[in-house]
């Protein structure tokens, strides 16, 4: 675990053993939250699991329900949550559950627990990865990394080259060529990690196969009680490093082919990645044009009253898979760790 993530942890431990998480309400929880969640799945024993705060257990889902519905929370579809927050008066507070990207292990390992508390949730669909024409280029990296012991490659800006015999070497490297190849063209990044995969015989296609559901199941969850589908773009782009039209396009095309496939009115929509250098004023203009009622970040925090005039901007608070106990969930519930975060504001909307 990084210094980070222990100081999340140090953090959560602290505002349990004080109670700040209770007597804290008033100041940092605001009307709402909408949970973010991708992979939920069995414990995997493999030490090299740098994806791993993607990813938590379905009994930590359930414990997460539980607790949430025990403290007097109401959980709400996401159609709820802009007339919640333009309500001018103020109810109990809610929680929005939403899942990104359509993975097969959502089916089989989250449904039954949200099916059998009667809890509603959103499903954020990439047609791309329906099709099997999309990349999950994040997993393509951890496993090729796993699978080389050297990592070598001819970047843009110069080489990197980088040990990977052990679990620690691997996850040093995959952090250093994860983030160097954040903060350049998307373009190069994909192309990286394709030389990457070709190296280490990692086939693309195969794991989005392996990973996320189909078409058919797609349309077989369409339409069941309790359960949203909203869009996440076409091919999982981060649109802000695109021009506009791009942007423009991944954003329509993906409410369209859905509605086209499902015969769903899709009113919901998440931005890939969703931090700042992902998504801003300009996407959430976008999202606005093309007719959403809502759209959803992965800005941390809490939903305010004053969200109801940014609907198309609306931050989430992220259950991850590093921090799967009790102590994490209520002092993200709390809102204290986004009201430090974002240094007292309440909007995160720049």
């Amino acid at each position: 675990m990084s210094w980070r993530h222990k100081a999340f942890s140090a953090a959560f431990k602290a505002i349990a053993l004080t109670g700040a998480d209770r007597w804290g309400r008033g100041l940092a929880q605001g009307r709402g939250a909408v949970l973010m969640l991708h992979h939920v799945r069995p414990a995997r024993s493999s030490g090299f699991q740098p994806n791993r705060l993607l990813e938590i257990t379905s009994g930590f889902l359930d414990r997460a329900i539980r607790l949430i519905r025990a403290e007097g929370y109401d959980i709400v579809p996401l159609d709820e949550v802009p007339a919640r927050l333009a309500d001018p008066r103020p109810g109990r507070f809610f929680v929005a559950l939403t899942f990104d990207d359509g993975y097969r292990d959502n089916l089989d390992h989250a449904w039954p627990v949200l099916a059998k508390h009667q809890a509603p949730w959103a499903l954020f669909v990439t047609p791309g990865f329906a099709e099997r024409t999309a990349r999950l280029w994040w997993l393509e990296l951890e496993e090729a990394i796993r699978a080389l012991p050297q990592v070598a490659l001819d970047l843009p800006d110069g080489r990197f080259s980088a040990p990977a015999g052990t679990d620690a070497e691997k996850q040093k490297a995959f952090d250093q060529l994860y983030w160097r190849l954040r903060k350049g063209p998307e373009a190069s990044l994909l192309s990286a990690i394709a030389d990457l995969s070709r190296q280490a015989g990692v086939d693309p296609v195969t794991l989005v196969e392996r990973e996320c559901l189909p078409l058919e199941t797609l349309r077989a969850l369409a339409g069941a009680p309790g359960v949203t589908i909203g869009a996440h773009t076409m091919s999982h782009p981060m649109l802000a490093k695109h021009p506009e039209n791009v942007a423009r396009r991944e954003i329509v095309a993906s409410k369209a082919w859905l509605e086209e496939r499902l015969g769903l009115s899709i009113r919901h929509f998440a931005y890939p990645v969703g931090d700042p250098g992902s998504a801003g004023p300009r996407e959430f203009a976008l999202a606005k044009e093309a007719g959403f009622a809502s759209a959803v970040t992965t800005r941390p925090g809490h939903l305010f009253p004053e969200h109801a005039e940014h609907l198309y901007a609306l931050p989430r608070v992220s259950l991850n898979g590093l921090h799967q106990n009790e102590a994490a969930l209520r002092g993200l519930l709390s809102g204290l760790p986004f009201l430090l975060w974002n240094r007292g504001r309440k909007l995160n909307v720049d």
